[in-house]
Protein backbone atom coordinates (compact mmCIF):
# COMPACT_ATOMS: atom_id res chain seq x y z
CA UNK A 1 0.00 0.00 0.00
CA UNK A 2 1.68 3.33 -0.86
CA UNK A 3 2.25 5.57 1.53
CA UNK A 4 0.94 9.57 0.48
CA UNK A 5 3.31 12.52 1.78
CA UNK A 6 1.24 15.44 2.72
CA UNK A 7 3.96 19.09 2.80
CA UNK A 8 1.49 21.54 3.97
CA UNK A 9 1.37 24.61 2.00
CA UNK A 10 3.20 27.99 3.26
CA UNK A 11 1.14 30.61 3.82
CA UNK A 12 1.62 33.47 0.78
CA UNK A 13 0.79 36.99 1.39
CA UNK A 14 -2.40 38.02 -0.84
CA UNK A 15 -1.32 40.25 -4.19
CA UNK A 16 -0.45 43.70 -3.53
CA UNK A 17 -3.60 44.65 -6.33
CA UNK A 18 -6.25 42.93 -4.76
CA UNK A 19 -5.47 43.90 -0.69
CA UNK A 20 -4.17 46.83 1.33
CA UNK A 21 -4.54 50.60 -0.30
CA UNK A 22 -3.95 48.91 -3.95
CA UNK A 23 -6.95 47.03 -3.73
CA UNK A 24 -9.23 49.45 -2.11
CA UNK A 25 -8.24 51.79 -4.58
CA UNK A 26 -8.47 49.16 -7.77
CA UNK A 27 -11.92 48.33 -6.61
CA UNK A 28 -13.96 51.66 -5.82
CA UNK A 29 -12.14 54.46 -7.78
CA UNK A 30 -10.40 52.42 -10.55
CA UNK A 31 -12.02 50.11 -11.08
CA UNK A 32 -12.80 50.54 -15.12
CA UNK A 33 -12.00 53.23 -17.72
CA UNK A 34 -15.30 54.99 -17.13
CA UNK A 35 -14.54 55.37 -12.61
CA UNK A 36 -11.00 55.83 -13.10
CA UNK A 37 -12.85 58.98 -15.54
CA UNK A 38 -14.78 59.93 -12.75
CA UNK A 39 -12.07 59.68 -10.51
CA UNK A 40 -9.58 62.33 -12.04
CA UNK A 41 -12.29 64.77 -13.04
CA UNK A 42 -13.25 64.71 -9.14
CA UNK A 43 -9.69 64.85 -7.74
CA UNK A 44 -8.86 67.47 -10.10
CA UNK A 45 -12.11 69.47 -9.22
CA UNK A 46 -11.23 69.05 -5.81
CA UNK A 47 -7.68 70.21 -5.91
CA UNK A 48 -9.04 73.80 -7.67
CA UNK A 49 -11.54 74.25 -5.09
CA UNK A 50 -10.61 72.74 -1.42
CA UNK A 51 -7.12 74.63 -1.29
CA UNK A 52 -8.48 78.36 -1.85
CA UNK A 53 -11.49 77.49 -0.51
CA UNK A 54 -9.62 76.35 3.27
CA UNK A 55 -7.44 79.23 2.97
CA UNK A 56 -10.38 81.94 2.52
CA UNK A 57 -12.34 80.01 5.82
CA UNK A 58 -9.20 79.54 8.01
CA UNK A 59 -5.77 80.10 7.21
CA UNK A 60 -6.30 84.08 5.65
CA UNK A 61 -9.59 84.48 7.74
CA UNK A 62 -9.62 86.88 10.53
CA UNK A 63 -10.62 86.04 14.09
CA UNK A 64 -10.21 88.32 16.42
CA UNK A 65 -11.18 92.12 16.82
CA UNK A 66 -14.59 94.26 17.53
CA UNK A 67 -14.33 96.20 14.10
CA UNK A 68 -14.41 95.69 10.47
CA UNK A 69 -10.73 97.46 10.90
CA UNK A 70 -9.90 94.06 12.37
CA UNK A 71 -10.76 92.32 8.84
CA UNK A 72 -7.87 91.85 6.46
CA UNK A 73 -9.22 91.60 2.75
CA UNK A 74 -7.70 88.22 1.74
CA UNK A 75 -10.12 85.64 3.59
CA UNK A 76 -12.79 85.41 5.56
CA UNK A 77 -14.41 87.47 8.59
CA UNK A 78 -15.15 85.74 11.38
CA UNK A 79 -15.03 88.91 13.71
CA UNK A 80 -19.01 90.08 12.25
CA UNK A 81 -20.21 86.40 13.49
CA UNK A 82 -18.39 86.69 17.03
CA UNK A 83 -19.09 90.36 17.92
CA UNK A 84 -23.14 89.42 16.67
CA UNK A 85 -23.32 86.24 18.18
CA UNK A 86 -25.46 86.55 21.10
CA UNK A 87 -27.87 88.01 18.85
CA UNK A 88 -27.47 85.62 16.15
CA UNK A 89 -28.47 82.75 19.15
CA UNK A 90 -30.82 84.65 21.37
CA UNK A 91 -32.49 87.03 18.95
CA UNK A 92 -33.48 90.23 20.56
CA UNK A 93 -33.90 88.19 24.16
CA UNK A 94 -32.56 90.58 27.09
CA UNK A 95 -28.97 89.56 27.71
CA UNK A 96 -29.35 89.63 31.43
CA UNK A 97 -31.81 86.92 31.33
CA UNK A 98 -29.54 84.56 28.56
CA UNK A 99 -28.82 82.30 31.33
CA UNK A 100 -32.85 81.45 31.72
CA UNK A 101 -32.41 79.82 27.69
CA UNK A 102 -29.02 78.51 28.75
CA UNK A 103 -30.80 76.89 31.55
CA UNK A 104 -34.08 75.14 29.43
CA UNK A 105 -31.54 74.14 26.66
CA UNK A 106 -28.73 72.43 28.84
CA UNK A 107 -32.49 70.34 30.06
CA UNK A 108 -34.07 69.90 27.56
CA UNK A 109 -29.54 68.33 26.33
CA UNK A 110 -29.92 66.26 29.50
CA UNK A 111 -33.00 64.48 29.16
CA UNK A 112 -32.80 63.29 25.61
CA UNK A 113 -29.25 62.25 26.73
CA UNK A 114 -30.78 60.57 29.45
CA UNK A 115 -32.93 58.45 27.34
CA UNK A 116 -30.82 57.97 24.44
CA UNK A 117 -28.23 56.11 26.56
CA UNK A 118 -28.76 52.43 26.93
CA UNK A 119 -27.49 52.06 30.61
CA UNK A 120 -29.38 54.47 32.32
CA UNK A 121 -32.10 53.70 34.88
CA UNK A 122 -35.46 54.67 35.66
CA UNK A 123 -36.81 55.86 31.65
CA UNK A 124 -39.66 55.32 32.66
CA UNK A 125 -40.02 58.52 34.91
CA UNK A 126 -37.55 60.38 32.91
CA UNK A 127 -39.87 60.29 29.72
CA UNK A 128 -42.86 61.44 32.21
CA UNK A 129 -40.93 64.32 33.63
CA UNK A 130 -40.20 65.02 29.89
CA UNK A 131 -43.22 65.05 28.25
CA UNK A 132 -45.55 66.24 31.16
CA UNK A 133 -43.22 68.75 33.44
CA UNK A 134 -40.61 69.79 31.40
CA UNK A 135 -42.53 71.84 28.76
CA UNK A 136 -43.84 73.63 32.02
CA UNK A 137 -40.45 74.65 33.33
CA UNK A 138 -39.44 75.61 29.60
CA UNK A 139 -42.24 77.88 29.29
CA UNK A 140 -41.92 79.44 32.62
CA UNK A 141 -37.93 80.09 32.17
CA UNK A 142 -38.67 81.17 28.20
CA UNK A 143 -41.72 83.60 28.80
CA UNK A 144 -41.41 84.06 32.44
CA UNK A 145 -44.39 84.70 34.52
CA UNK A 146 -43.68 82.10 36.50
CA UNK A 147 -40.87 81.25 39.50
CA UNK A 148 -40.95 85.30 40.10
CA UNK A 149 -39.29 84.97 36.44
CA UNK A 150 -39.75 88.56 34.68
CA UNK A 151 -42.17 88.49 31.41
CA UNK A 152 -40.13 88.48 27.93
CA UNK A 153 -42.83 88.74 25.36
CA UNK A 154 -41.97 86.37 22.37
CA UNK A 155 -41.56 89.04 19.47
CA UNK A 156 -38.59 89.16 21.74
CA UNK A 157 -37.44 85.84 20.91
CA UNK A 158 -35.37 84.90 17.58
CA UNK A 159 -32.29 83.54 16.22
CA UNK A 160 -31.29 79.78 16.79
CA UNK A 161 -33.10 79.70 20.28
CA UNK A 162 -36.37 80.22 18.24
CA UNK A 163 -35.28 77.64 15.34
CA UNK A 164 -34.65 75.34 17.84
CA UNK A 165 -38.18 76.13 19.58
CA UNK A 166 -40.15 75.58 16.76
CA UNK A 167 -38.22 72.29 15.45
CA UNK A 168 -38.67 70.41 18.62
CA UNK A 169 -42.29 71.56 19.46
CA UNK A 170 -43.27 70.52 15.41
CA UNK A 171 -41.07 67.11 16.23
CA UNK A 172 -42.46 66.40 19.61
CA UNK A 173 -46.75 67.05 18.59
CA UNK A 174 -46.27 66.24 15.25
CA UNK A 175 -45.41 62.16 15.62
CA UNK A 176 -48.19 61.54 17.83
CA UNK A 177 -50.98 63.31 15.55
CA UNK A 178 -49.42 61.45 12.61
CA UNK A 179 -50.14 58.54 14.13
CA UNK A 180 -53.60 59.22 15.18
CA UNK A 181 -54.09 60.16 11.67
CA UNK A 182 -52.65 57.25 10.24
CA UNK A 183 -54.84 54.66 12.35
CA UNK A 184 -57.63 56.81 11.20
CA UNK A 185 -57.05 56.37 7.76
CA UNK A 186 -56.62 52.78 7.45
CA UNK A 187 -59.79 52.46 10.27
CA UNK A 188 -62.83 50.74 9.32
CA UNK A 189 -64.93 53.47 10.45
CA UNK A 190 -66.35 55.80 7.25
CA UNK A 191 -66.87 58.71 9.47
CA UNK A 192 -63.42 58.58 11.33
CA UNK A 193 -61.44 57.25 7.93
CA UNK A 194 -63.19 60.11 5.70
CA UNK A 195 -62.10 63.14 8.64
CA UNK A 196 -58.66 61.71 8.28
CA UNK A 197 -58.54 61.75 4.79
CA UNK A 198 -59.53 64.98 4.22
CA UNK A 199 -57.37 66.31 7.00
CA UNK A 200 -53.96 64.58 5.18
CA UNK A 201 -54.72 65.31 1.83
CA UNK A 202 -55.75 69.46 2.96
CA UNK A 203 -52.53 70.36 4.68
CA UNK A 204 -50.23 68.16 1.93
CA UNK A 205 -52.31 70.16 -0.90
CA UNK A 206 -51.41 73.93 0.77
CA UNK A 207 -47.81 74.95 0.57
CA UNK A 208 -46.23 75.97 4.08
CA UNK A 209 -45.54 79.50 3.74
CA UNK A 210 -49.34 79.58 2.96
CA UNK A 211 -49.94 78.07 6.09
CA UNK A 212 -47.97 79.71 8.40
CA UNK A 213 -49.88 83.18 6.24
CA UNK A 214 -53.04 82.27 6.66
CA UNK A 215 -52.40 81.13 10.42
CA UNK A 216 -50.69 84.70 11.17
CA UNK A 217 -53.43 86.73 9.61
CA UNK A 218 -56.84 84.40 9.11
CA UNK A 219 -56.91 82.70 11.95
CA UNK A 220 -57.49 85.32 14.31
CA UNK A 221 -60.62 86.69 11.98
CA UNK A 222 -62.63 83.72 12.81
CA UNK A 223 -61.72 83.53 16.52
CA UNK A 224 -63.88 84.94 18.86
CA UNK A 225 -63.04 89.08 19.98
CA UNK A 226 -62.15 88.42 23.79
CA UNK A 227 -59.75 84.99 22.54
CA UNK A 228 -56.27 86.24 21.37
CA UNK A 229 -53.57 83.91 20.04
CA UNK A 230 -50.09 84.76 20.38
CA UNK A 231 -48.15 85.27 16.85
CA UNK A 232 -45.65 82.16 17.70
CA UNK A 233 -48.49 80.36 19.13
CA UNK A 234 -50.02 80.61 15.85
CA UNK A 235 -47.12 79.73 13.93
CA UNK A 236 -46.76 76.66 15.85
CA UNK A 237 -50.53 75.46 15.23
CA UNK A 238 -49.69 75.52 11.55
CA UNK A 239 -46.15 74.08 11.77
CA UNK A 240 -47.73 70.87 13.63
CA UNK A 241 -50.60 70.33 11.50
CA UNK A 242 -48.74 70.34 8.24
CA UNK A 243 -46.37 68.43 9.53
CA UNK A 244 -48.71 65.88 11.22
CA UNK A 245 -50.55 65.26 7.54
CA UNK A 246 -46.84 64.13 6.28
CA UNK A 247 -45.88 62.40 9.27
CA UNK A 248 -49.66 60.27 8.89
CA UNK A 249 -48.33 58.67 5.31
CA UNK A 250 -44.77 58.39 6.66
CA UNK A 251 -46.55 56.24 9.68
CA UNK A 252 -49.23 54.98 7.57
CA UNK A 253 -46.70 53.07 5.15
CA UNK A 254 -45.16 51.48 7.74
CA UNK A 255 -48.04 49.95 8.53
CA UNK A 256 -49.19 49.10 5.28
CA UNK A 257 -45.73 47.34 4.79
CA UNK A 258 -46.62 44.38 7.98
CA UNK A 259 -47.76 41.19 6.79
CA UNK A 260 -50.99 40.33 7.16
CA UNK A 261 -50.11 37.40 9.69
CA UNK A 262 -49.09 39.92 12.13
CA UNK A 263 -52.74 41.38 12.64
CA UNK A 264 -54.14 37.56 12.47
CA UNK A 265 -51.35 36.73 15.12
CA UNK A 266 -52.51 39.48 17.51
CA UNK A 267 -56.48 38.49 17.01
CA UNK A 268 -55.48 34.98 17.97
CA UNK A 269 -54.00 36.06 20.91
CA UNK A 270 -57.75 38.26 21.72
CA UNK A 271 -55.86 41.51 21.90
CA UNK A 272 -57.79 44.38 21.38
CA UNK A 273 -57.74 47.07 18.65
CA UNK A 274 -55.38 49.41 20.73
CA UNK A 275 -53.61 46.61 23.05
CA UNK A 276 -52.30 44.74 19.46
CA UNK A 277 -51.41 48.18 17.65
CA UNK A 278 -48.93 49.81 20.27
CA UNK A 279 -47.49 46.27 21.11
CA UNK A 280 -47.30 44.34 18.35
CA UNK A 281 -47.79 46.16 15.33
CA UNK A 282 -46.69 50.04 15.80
CA UNK A 283 -43.37 48.81 16.64
CA UNK A 284 -42.78 47.11 14.00
CA UNK A 285 -44.18 50.21 11.67
CA UNK A 286 -42.01 52.65 13.63
CA UNK A 287 -38.68 50.63 12.85
CA UNK A 288 -39.36 50.29 9.24
CA UNK A 289 -40.30 53.80 8.90
CA UNK A 290 -37.09 55.22 10.77
CA UNK A 291 -35.84 57.20 8.08
CA UNK A 292 -38.70 58.63 6.33
CA UNK A 293 -39.87 59.95 9.76
CA UNK A 294 -36.19 61.61 10.61
CA UNK A 295 -36.63 62.61 6.66
CA UNK A 296 -39.71 64.88 7.49
CA UNK A 297 -37.92 65.99 11.29
CA UNK A 298 -34.68 67.15 9.16
CA UNK A 299 -37.38 69.09 6.69
CA UNK A 300 -39.37 70.71 9.66
CA UNK A 301 -35.83 71.68 10.95
CA UNK A 302 -35.00 73.33 7.79
CA UNK A 303 -38.40 74.78 6.83
CA UNK A 304 -38.63 77.14 10.33
CA UNK A 305 -36.82 79.61 7.76
CA UNK A 306 -40.51 80.39 6.18
CA UNK A 307 -41.64 82.07 9.90
CA UNK A 308 -39.91 85.34 8.72
CA UNK A 309 -42.92 86.03 6.42
CA UNK A 310 -45.10 86.25 9.55
CA UNK A 311 -42.28 89.04 11.51
CA UNK A 312 -40.99 86.31 13.36
CA UNK A 313 -36.69 86.51 13.26
CA UNK A 314 -35.16 82.99 13.27
CA UNK A 315 -31.62 82.30 12.86
CA UNK A 316 -31.47 83.04 9.16
CA UNK A 317 -33.31 86.06 9.41
CA UNK A 318 -31.35 87.58 12.39
CA UNK A 319 -28.30 87.11 10.59
CA UNK A 320 -29.75 88.85 7.48
CA UNK A 321 -31.20 91.58 9.52
CA UNK A 322 -27.28 92.23 10.41
CA UNK A 323 -26.59 92.54 7.06
CA UNK A 324 -28.20 95.76 7.02
CA UNK A 325 -25.67 97.21 9.42
CA UNK A 326 -23.57 99.99 7.95
CA UNK A 327 -20.62 99.22 9.98
CA UNK A 328 -20.97 95.70 8.63
CA UNK A 329 -21.46 96.23 5.24
CA UNK A 330 -20.20 93.13 3.17
CA UNK A 331 -19.86 90.29 4.79
CA UNK A 332 -22.98 88.47 3.68
CA UNK A 333 -20.81 85.71 3.14
CA UNK A 334 -20.19 84.56 6.12
CA UNK A 335 -23.23 84.93 7.72
CA UNK A 336 -24.37 82.69 5.18
CA UNK A 337 -21.78 80.18 5.82
CA UNK A 338 -22.08 80.27 9.64
CA UNK A 339 -26.20 80.01 9.28
CA UNK A 340 -25.12 76.83 6.27
CA UNK A 341 -22.58 75.52 8.94
CA UNK A 342 -25.29 74.95 11.53
CA UNK A 343 -28.00 73.82 9.89
CA UNK A 344 -25.62 70.96 7.89
CA UNK A 345 -24.43 69.71 11.59
CA UNK A 346 -28.02 69.93 13.05
CA UNK A 347 -28.98 68.07 10.06
CA UNK A 348 -25.97 65.32 9.76
CA UNK A 349 -26.42 64.33 13.52
CA UNK A 350 -30.20 63.38 12.78
CA UNK A 351 -28.73 61.26 10.09
CA UNK A 352 -26.50 59.42 11.36
CA UNK A 353 -28.41 58.90 14.59
CA UNK A 354 -31.25 57.64 12.51
CA UNK A 355 -28.49 55.17 10.99
CA UNK A 356 -27.43 54.10 14.50
CA UNK A 357 -31.41 53.00 15.09
CA UNK A 358 -31.61 51.45 11.65
CA UNK A 359 -29.06 49.02 12.72
CA UNK A 360 -29.47 48.93 16.40
CA UNK A 361 -33.04 47.36 15.50
CA UNK A 362 -32.69 45.53 12.51
CA UNK A 363 -33.60 42.08 13.02
CA UNK A 364 -33.38 40.69 9.44
CA UNK A 365 -30.62 39.03 10.23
Amino acid sequence: MAVISYTPAIDRMPPVAKAGVVGWLRQNLFSSWISSLFTVVALWFLFKTVPPALEWLFFKASWVGTTRDACSADGACWVFISVRFEQFIFGFYPSEQYWRVILAFVMFVALVGWLLVERTRHKGKVAFFAIFIYPVIAYGLFYGGLFGLPVVETHKWGGLMLTLILAAVGMFCSLPFGVVLALGRRSSMPVAKSVCIFFIEFWRGVPLITVLFMSSVMLPIFMPEEISFDKLLRAMIGIIFFQSAYMAEVIRGGLQAIPRGQYEAAEALGLSYWKSMFLIIMPQAMKLVIPGIVNTFIALFKDTTLVLIIGLFDLLAVVQSAFSDPNWLGFSVEGYVFVAAIYWVSCFSMSRYSMYLEKKLHTGH
